[in-house]
């Protein structure tokens, strides 16, 4: 019979395992759903403002760079990119007229529907194809897990 000590050795090395082994997979899954989308010639960080100004709504430059970790001179340039390539607009702050907000135009949004579109269908036809209803169930009670890592 294991000692309790033991177990609590056992439990935290399991523990161990099961992270690294989540983010191995964890970034498999991001690189596969990132192959379902084609997102052009974006660099990662100009898909990174995209994503946060569809998560978080319009924002200026300024809290964008606070909120990316970068400088908002730095993140002037990839705006530039994302304003002429038609997926971000701006507008005069109504409260601060030396700033622009910015935000996503229709054809971003379209785009980012899409795209998400394409990324759930993948994985519909996988777990439709690959798992039985059994394993549906037991992918169920993961995800129902994994929610409980992530909520605050």
């Amino acid at each position: 019979m294991e000692s309790p000590e033991h177990q609590i050795n056992g439990d935290a090395a399991r523990a161990l395992v099961l992270a690294g082994e989540l983010r191995v997979l964890l970034g498999k899954l991001k690189r596969r759903l990132r192959e379902e989308v084609h997102p052009g010639d974006f660099t990662a960080s100009q898909m990174s403002v995209l994503s946060r100004l569809e998560r978080e709504g319009p924002a200026t430059v300024t809290a964008l760079a606070i909120a990316e970790g970068v400088r908002p001179q730095s993140l002037g340039a990839t705006v530039a990119v994302l304003t002429a390539a038609g997926m971000v607009s701006g507008m005069p702050d109504p409260e601060d007229g030396r700033q622009t907000i910015l935000s996503l135009t229709a054809t971003c949004r379209e785009w980012v529907g899409a795209a998400r579109a394409a990324r759930e269908d993948w994985l519909f036809r996988g777990i439709q194809v690959k798992l039985t209803a059994d394993e549906q169930e037991t992918l169920a009670i993961g995800i129902k897990l994994l929610s409980r890592l992530v909520d605050e």
